[in-house]
């Protein structure tokens, strides 16, 4: 056996998330806030410490992205396909905009109608945080969008006494009615491409607006935010389906703890039994707490199912697999004396353990079992995986609702694809497999359905390959025959069957060295990932996408994290820990995985991250669900970030030191910039081997220096929520609203009395 080879990070953290150098930021001078004439202060301020690699960051004013409004806008029409505003919004903008119209005058109407329109849309631009200068929250919004001078200038002379109208701001009232320059310098945006109506026309800004950002190499740009953190080695992530929206994460050594929806994870654990669990702190150890499911009825009888290693009396190590009930007295707490032991097989080796536990749209329970351990499955005439006979190297599928005539706890399912094979064990639905580590139940298309019960599952290699595959009923998927699309064992290939289910995708060891199966995505925030595949390999922490084609093929490809221009979001972080262990899905959908920055089962390094497309969201209240509420015994322990938000990131000090270039060789990962891709580093340690057990799922000995990583509890940020209100309309009309009689009735008082009572009545309101 050829082993692995990696090298680790040097702070254990993947990232194409690259800090501004101070040439980098781009800082408007500022002396302060003022009323002098020039208006320089007041331009300062709203355009304070910009990061310049943001400009253009498609963004909502509620700091979210953009999305497709789900009903026709019928005043903002132009943003009707993609923007910022759903079809309340819109009324709420179109209510406004009469109500300035009702104190302009006819030919005002016929003149200024368009303008004043256009700006008040502009709260719907995908740019509207751009535009608004809300990108950095350390700036007041403005109260005016960025307007092209051109533009600006055209609206100032035809419609310069409605500037009252539109914005309550006193220094703008006062300085710019009569000054077109100063008007138009105050709405001046530093990046001309970006100002409107300039942004409409730029078909290098808008062709792919709302799509997947991809790099110049394709490479998908997708945002995380971390859900949970300090977890020793979390090899899953399950919810019960029982519309509480908990999540039940597992840590190698024997531990299950409960996070609830609003992010808190419950102090008492809701199962451990890491006293009858075999895992060590040796690095990359495959031997632990390794599956998790819960029954499909679970909300009414309580029960669900574990995978775990334990060594029995005669020190012979097994795996077993169980089924428990919940506590009566704590819907949090599992009763470890409820335990019924439903199969038990012995382990001939550390390694290849399988472990995964699913529960297919049929009901029926599948186990995912390894083929024994060392390397080429050299157990017999064929190996484990070929022969029939025995469990391990297999996929089974068991109904746990009942018993056998022989006596097993389970029944066999009658369509099982070899019950009438004498020399097959009736469990056994598929075979050939190495190694497989994470399947996932494909939940279908939202709306058509398609794909829905494809099991898809990642297959680790031994030499060469690395493997994704769809489970098919009765299917040999090779191994030890074969590796990926190609042959392992000469003589068993030639001798195989040509009915052999390949792969859908398989990877050589230069792109990664082990397989971290993933799910396809089907939730509901991110629509733009909809029937996308995402795995990841555990040896080099990269992430992967498959796309199905109208053919049935699928392409790959590779996702980057951290990009500061795609995720200049509050909350979305642009770094994770490099060895990923776990992909898992929420109860609404939502996908997520787990990885560390130190595989060792007791350390306590490992990570929960949510993934976030940062181009298109779903549109506001879609995905909005009520948990049902459970009661809590338990103490709530509230989430603490470690990781920075890429916000953070960006508004450190511009004093900072740039970072020093480093001798050692790096790698080159794209990353999207606001001008052009850029070049992003990791750092490679030197290597020294260190004798292990076999790593995450196929390792024996990891050629690393590998030291634990001391993770800096970072102080908890109160979460930004600065929301724009589009602004009343003037208690007091200027001197020049007054004389002027080409746009505004010529009864002012009774104007202004109205136009009080509405402001007084809420009517002009507008909170984004």
């Amino acid at each position: 056996m050829n082993e692995p080879y990696y090298e680790v990070i040097q702070n254990f953290y993947i990232s194409d998330l690259k800090k501004p150098t101070l040439k980098e930021v781009n800082v408007w001078p500022c002396t302060g806030r003022s009323s002098s004439s020039s208006g320089v202060s007041f331009f300062c301020l709203s355009l304070l410490c910009l990061i310049g690699s943001l400009l253009g960051h498609p963004q909502c004013l509620d700091y979210g992205p953009p999305f497709q409004p789900p009903f026709h806008l019928e005043f903002c029409s132009a943003y009707e396909n993609f923007g910022c505003c759903d079809q309340e919004r819109d009324n709420s903008i179109a209510a406004k905009y009469w109500d300035i119209m009702d104190y302009i005058d006819p030919q005002g109407h016929k003149l200024c109608g368009t303008y004043i329109k256009d700006i008040l849309c502009q709260e719907c631009s995908p740019y509207a945080a751009h535009l608004y200068d809300a990108e950095n929250p350390r700036t007041p919004l403005r109260n005016l969008p960025g307007l092209c001078f051109d533009y600006c200038s055209e609206f100032h002379l035809n419609c310069h006494s409605a500037i009252s109208l539109l914005t309550s701001d006193k220094h703008i009232q006062e300085c710019c009615e009569t000054n077109r320059t100063r008007f138009c310098n105050l709405l001046h945006l530093h990046d001309e491409d970006y100002c409107f109506p300039n942004v409409l026309k730029n078909t290098a800004l808008n062709r792919n607006l709302g799509s997947v950002v991809e790099g110049h190499k394709g490479c998908l740009q997708l945002c995380l935010t971390e859900v949970a953190n300090g977890l020793r080695n979390p090899v899953l992530m399950v919810h019960a389906n029982d519309h509480t929206h908990r999540m039940f994460v597992a840590e190698q050594v024997g531990v299950i703890w409960v996070y609830l929806p609003d992010g808190s994870r419950l102090e008492e654990p809701f199962l451990d039994i890491k006293s009858i669990v075999l895992a060590t702190p040796w690095i990359g150890d495959e031997r632990g707490f390794l599956g998790l499911a819960f029954h499909p009825k679970y909300k009414y009888n309580g029960k669900f199912y574990i995978y775990y290693s334990y060594m029995d009396k005669n020190r012979v190590e097994k795996i077993r697999i169980s089924e428990l009930k919940v506590l009566a007295s704590d819907v949090n707490k599992a009763d470890p004396r409820s335990e019924r032991n439903l199969l038990e097989l012995e382990e001939p080796a550390a390694n290849h353990n399988g472990g995964q536990l699913l529960f297919g749209v049929d009901g029926y329970m599948y186990l995912f079992t390894g083929d024994g351990g060392k390397a080429g499955d050299p157990f017999g005439k064929f190996g484990n995986a070929q022969n029939k006979s025995t469990l391990l190297g297999k996929v089974l599928r068991i109904d746990v609702d009942g018993k056998s005539p022989d006596g097993k706890p389970y029944r066999i399912p009658p369509d099982n694809p070899f019950v009438s094979d004498p020399k097959a064990r009736p469990e056994v639905y598929a075979y050939g497999v190495r190694n497989m580590w994470r399947c996932a139940v494909d939940r279908g298309d939202p709306v058509t359905k398609k794909g829905r019960g494809r099991i898809f599952c990642g297959d680790v290699g031994q030499n060469r390959f690395e493997e994704i595959n769809i489970v098919v009923k009765g299917g040999n998927y090779g191994w030890r025959a074969k590796e990926g699309f190609e042959c392992y064992d000469t003589k068993l290939c030639h001798n195989s069957s040509l009915d052999d289910i390949l792969p859908i995708f398989a990877y050589g060891h230069s792109v990664g060295k082990s397989v971290t199966g993933g799910y396809v995505y089907r939730g509901c925030e991110s629509p733009n990932l909809n029937g996308l595949y995402i795995f990841g390999d555990f040896m080099n922490g990269r992430l992967m996408a498959l796309q199905e084609d109208k053919t049935n093929k699928w392409k790959k490809q590779d996702i980057c994290i951290g990009s500061t221009r795609a995720c200049a979001f509050p909350g979305m972080i642009g770094s994770y820990s490099k060895f990923i262990i776990s992909f898992a899905e929420d109860e609404a959908g939502e996908l997520y995985f787990m990885s560390t920055s130190y595989p060792s089962a007791y350390a306590p390094h490992g990570s929960l991250y949510k993934f976030i497309d940062p181009a298109r969201r779903a549109p506001p209240g879609k995905c909005k669900y009520k948990p049902v509420p459970v009661k809590t015994k338990s103490k709530r322990i509230p989430f603490v970030p470690r990781a920075k938000t890429v916000l953070e990131l960006l508004n450190e000090p511009s004093t900072t030191k740039p970072p020093k270039k480093s001798s050692t060789p790096t790698a080159a990962i794209p990353t999207v910039s606001s001008k052009k891709a850029k070049k992003t580093s990791f750092t490679k340690t030197k290597a020294s081997t260190v004798k292990t057990a076999s790593s995450g799922k196929k390792r024996q000995k990891i050629k690393a220096e590998v030291k634990p990583h001391k993770l800096k509890q970072e102080e908890k940020v109160a979460p930004i929520s600065r929301t724009t209100s589009a602004p009343p309309l003037p208690k007091k009309k200027s001197s020049h609203l007054t004389t002027t009689k080409k746009l505004l009735p010529k009864k002012g008082a009774l104007a202004k009395e109205k136009l009080e009572k509405r402001r007084k009545e809420g009517r002009l309101s507008s909170s984004f």
